[in-house]
């Protein structure tokens, strides 16, 4: 058994589990009479994974023109099969960062009343942005009159906004601070919000108790999300030494999505992905790593985002290898997935570790 709590590893574990919930975890312990024995032989087990950032509505060939024919509807259904495919990978926990028309509000509530299997989620439903920007949709021409549904301008909208995803059922608000390289028209390094709009829509998320995730590539935009007191800040791409130090004094996670360059550029023109939004990633790639290597040098509080959808769900563990590549132990890179995510998600006790008293969420890998 990996215990991530400790560090360390239990040989010959024995778990025993009453409900949903874990009571004992012993070494070489005696099996309770009449108990059900599960024997998973010479199996290693882990708690399982949580992904602080998923798109399960979405594919990887959605982010190219063929994605305007996407209904609310569709996005739902993709999502009941892809949260399936991502929780029988091993993640029992994610966080979906955007959706339209709330469609991952829907796919939450039926794996809550167990309608359809998949991971514990936590959503935001529709991202906010601004006009233009990263969050809103740039490819169809003015006559069609059309941007997304969480497009907010100012910070009096961007609290409309955040209160309309409240009301209709969102656990987490994602906003996007800067361009990013999946949509068009829009570079990954340059702010989209100004300082008093972050604020804005941290103050009245926090307010409604809802924790604040922001897309954030370049290095201003960095910066102004934490200093408006994000809880996370997704991608971190072109973070530096100023951002990592503000992030330390502020306990701010960074979610750090290591794969996805290495896969858009390998298979993001097949899937139909934009030209642009290839060479964006082609462009960034290289720094982008650099710059992970960096945060991981600097004991940075990394927090496992896969940015799934970027990349096929059920491949999600790829990750781990790039973590490893990039300097992280073995451990850390399993912590980030189990005892911070929990910690980010406001989980302790109940998922990342298999501890008396946690949900029975159980992994076993071979070797």
């Amino acid at each position: 058994l990996i215990d991530p709590l400790s560090g360390s590893v239990v040989s010959n574990p024995l778990v025993e589990i009453q409900g949903e919930r874990i009571i004992a975890v012993t070494s070489g312990g005696e099996v309770p009479d009449n108990a059900e024995v599960i024997n998973l032989g010479s199996a290693t087990i882990l708690p399982g994974l949580a992904d602080l950032h998923t798109h399960l509505t979405w594919n990887p060939s959605d982010f190219g023109y063929q994605g305007l024919g996407l209904s609310t509807t569709d996005e739902a259904v993709r999502g009941v099969v892809n949260a399936r495919k991502t929780l029988l990978a091993g993640f029992t926990v994610a966080r979906n960062l955007g959706a339209s028309g709330y469609a991952d509000v829907a796919v939450r509530n039926a794996i809550a009343e167990g309608s359809i299997p998949g991971p514990r989620l936590q959503v935001s439903g529709q991202m906010l942005g601004s006009t233009g920007g990263h969050c809103d949709n740039n490819k169809l021409p003015v006559e069609y009159g059309v941007s997304n549904g969480g497009v907010a301008d100012g910070p009096w909208a961007a609290r409309q906004q955040v209160r309309e995803n409240r009301k209709y059922g969102a656990d987490v608000i994602k906003f996007c601070a800067t361009g990013g390289t999946l949509s068009k028209g829009t570079n990954p390094g340059v702010r989209q919000y100004t300082l008093e709009e972050m604020q804005a829509i941290v103050d009245e998320a926090h307010t409604l108790g809802m924790p604040v995730a922001a897309h954030a590539h370049g290095t201003e935009g960095i910066l102004f999300a934490i200093r408006a007191g994000v809880d996370s800040i997704e991608h971190v791409s072109l973070i530096d030494d100023e951002g990592l130090e503000l992030a330390r004094r502020k306990g701010t996670f960074l979610s750090i999505n290591a794969y996805t360059p290495i896969y858009m550029m390998a298979k993001g023109e097949d899937m139909g992905m934009l030209p642009e939004s290839v060479e964006k990633a082609r462009r960034l790639s290289d720094t982008r790593l650099q710059t992970y290597r960096m945060a991981i040098e600097a004991a940075a509080t990394i927090v496992f985002g896969s940015d799934s959808a970027t990349y096929p769900h059920g491949d999600n563990a790829r990750q781990f290898a790039v973590y490893v590549d990039l300097g992280m132990s073995p451990l850390h890179a399993i912590q980030s997935a189990t005892t911070v995510a929990a910690e980010s998600l406001g989980l302790v006790g109940d998922t990342g570790a298999i501890a008396p008293g946690y949900f029975a969420d159980i992994i076993a890998v071979e070797g």
